[in-house]
């Protein structure tokens, strides 16, 4: 039996903070619930869709009675609403989309992710979340500054992020991951180290250390680009203090008892991302909604991210499916290298030369020379000095 991983996108937020480079957009809650009906319906009809947008989706995906158990379906054993901000939809949308997927696929005893900024917890509904199934939080805390939160454009703040974790932990969530993000405008040495003591007083289960992205995506980086100095520009960190903060965080959470378990995630025993790990290890999971992206072990696809286009397709009875590969071997091979390196456990060298027919030895002689990775063994692992400047290794990796 195989399990699925199961992705619900929001992409409603109540701003758009000034870093954010996601297909994401302010809305009248009026939007909520035509969209909620529309995800619903794609995943009641998600094979007749799929099959109507060309997609090859094969069996073992539908929902199994008893009798009819093998060892060839898929169990889904996480769930994970992502945007975009979730937590703005009420307790009986989110209670809705859960109903759904269990009436349609065969579930487990699921970890049920829900990503949510503090300033949206309230204390009805959280005990909501936890009666409909919810048992993980994901916070967009970013930072416990004031100075720094409000320059990114959030609108929660420090005193809200203690506000919405007690809410949680008094309604039942035992299983809490918190966001940092190194690079906000106005950070500083001592303040980054301040988040990450105030993060670890509060104890998460789990936490992610996201490098600040500088892309044309996002309002701040098309301003870092031009050399302009709107939304705090000219008070953003530089990429050596940027990797120094990310250093730090190594450090620290390592002593506070997180394991370190991915480039950009640490988690204390036990309470590891179930759903992200499935990305890593390139296992299928379904995603709806407008821009969510899918995997099946043969194709990759991603719906439409134009949230109105996508409400208007699957009422009229289309999935808009806005992107469509096939995996080829070569791709599939890419894809174990790249992701398995993001884990810090490494990747089995031989069970992929097994696997794919390759002789890999020589893709790592330069890099292990060069002190970019480690080998013991069969194994293969990023060194833990090169953690910071990953992308590097990666470009040279895929040389």
């Amino acid at each position: 039996m195989e399990t699925l991983g199961i992705y619900v996108q929001v992409p409603f937020c109540q701003t758009k903070c000034t870093y954010c480079n996601f297909h994401t957009g302010v809305v009248a809650k009026e939007w909520f619930a035509p969209y909620v009906g529309a995800v619903c319906r794609e995943i009641r009809g998600h094979r007749r869709l799929l099959k109507a947008a060309g997609v090859e989706l094969g069996n073992g995906f539908e929902k199994q009675e008893h009798s009819q158990e093998s060892l060839d379906y898929h169990m889904v054993d996480t769930v994970y609403f992502g945007g975009g901000t979730p937590s703005l939809l009420e307790a009986g949308q989110l209670q809705e989309i859960l109903n759904v997927i269990r009436e349609t696929f065969t579930t487990a005893s699921a970890e049920v992710t829900l990503e949510a900024d503090p300033e949206t917890i309230e204390r009805e509904k959280a005990a909501a979340w936890v009666a409909a199934g919810i048992n993980r939080v994901s916070f967009g805390v970013q930072s416990f500054s004031d100075k720094e939160l409000a320059a990114a454009g959030r609108m929660h703040r420090r005193a809200d992020i203690y506000r919405a974790v007690a809410i949680l932990r008094e309604a039942g969530i035992r299983n809490i991951g918190f966001d940092l993000i190194a690079g906000l405008p106005h950070q500083t040495k001592e303040s980054w180290k301040q988040s990450l003591e105030e993060l670890m007083a509060l104890a998460p289960e789990h936490v992610s250390v996201y490098l600040l992205e500088v892309d044309e995506g996002s309002r701040l980086g098309k301003e870092l680009l031009a050399g302009g100095r709107r939304y705090s520009a000219g008070a953003v960190p530089s990429e050596d203090e940027m990797a120094e903060f990310y250093e730090i965080a190594q450090a620290e959470l390592e002593e506070a008892g997180y394991r370190h378990y991915e480039i950009s995630n640490w988690a204390k025993p036990g309470c590891e991302s179930k759903h992200n790990l499935k990305y890593w290890r390139r296992e299928a999971y379904l995603g709806f909604g407008a821009g969510a992206h899918s995997f099946s072990g043969k194709q990759r696809w991603a719906n439409a991210h134009d949230a109105a286009a996508y409400v208007c397709a699957i009422e009229s009875g289309r999935l808009p499916v806005e992107q469509l590969e096939r995996v080829t071997s070569e791709m599939a091979l890419e894809e174990e290298l790249f992701l398995g390196l993001r884990q810090l456990e490494g990747i089995d060298v031989g069970r992929i030369e097994r696997e794919y027919g390759v002789a890999l030895a020589g893709r790592f002689e330069a890099l292990a020379a060069a002190g970019l990775v480690q080998r013991a063994g069969n194994v293969v692992r990023l060194a833990d000095e090169k953690l910071s400047v990953s992308n590097e290794v990666f470009v040279e990796l895929m040389r």
